[in-house]
């Protein structure tokens, strides 16, 4: 056992735990934020996305231990204020899930992109999204959405 430390969604955050649990069940189990999502268990699919730092990364397969020090954002942290994003708002406005499973990891991939290429071609986000899975089909209405958050945040995600 070995006590963690992170900022999680611009809070401190302190955990006790086995530093080898993946860092998805110690947000799920231990931090009762459930928004992230255990897909694959592999980091194939990308329900499980956070970001870390300003890189999307899979929590299924990331030790808690790698992000000792660091900054965690999870979808629950994205909206500010009681104020939905505008990568969130787009996602509603253009139906851009069925399910929603998949949602919060499409999102939060959608988001890291969008720091690094605040005005992505489609086929950026095509490349971008290709490893995030949704298995109803909604990968035009997301590309949609992509490019009207990207407008709409014009380069300040």
């Amino acid at each position: 056992m070995r006590t963690i430390q992170f900022t999680l969604n611009g809070r401190p955050a302190r955990v006790t735990v086995d530093d080898e649990r993946m860092l998805l069940w110690v947000l799920r189990q231990d931090l009762g934020l459930t928004g992230t999502k255990f897909g694959c268990g592999e980091g194939l699919c990308g329900a499980c996305t956070v970001i870390v730092g300003q890189e999307a990364v899979r929590s299924c397969s990331t030790p808690v231990r790698d992000v000792a020090g660091k900054q965690v954002l999870t979808i629950e942290g994205l909206e500010r204020e009681g104020k939905l994003h505008p990568i969130q708002e787009a996602f509603l406005k253009h139906h851009a899930f069925q399910c929603g499973y998949c949602t919060p990891g499409m999102i939060l991939s959608a988001y890291a992109l969008l720091l690094k290429t605040p005005r992505p071609a489609p086929a950026e986000i095509l490349r971008h999204m290709d490893d995030n899975l949704c298995r109803c089909g909604a990968h035009v209405r997301i590309v949609e959405a992509i490019q009207e958050a990207a407008g709409a945040l014009q380069g300040g995600v």
